[in-house]
């Protein structure tokens, strides 16, 4: 959790908020990939990229 407030931090001070739509696609599409590696969704998601 103190990853995230230092994060917060950085974007709050340095006026960077341009990253956090960025940051939050990441953290879905790494979480689509993990959960669905294991099911027949996994070639479908994989031709996205």
């Amino acid at each position: 959790m103190d990853f995230l407030k230092d994060l917060w931090g950085f974007m709050k001070e340095r006026k960077k908020f341009w990253l956090l739509p960025i940051i939050l696609s990441l953290l879905l599409f790494g979480t689509l990939i993990v959960f669905s590696s294991g099911t027949a969704i996994a070639p479908f998601i994989y031709t996205l990229f």
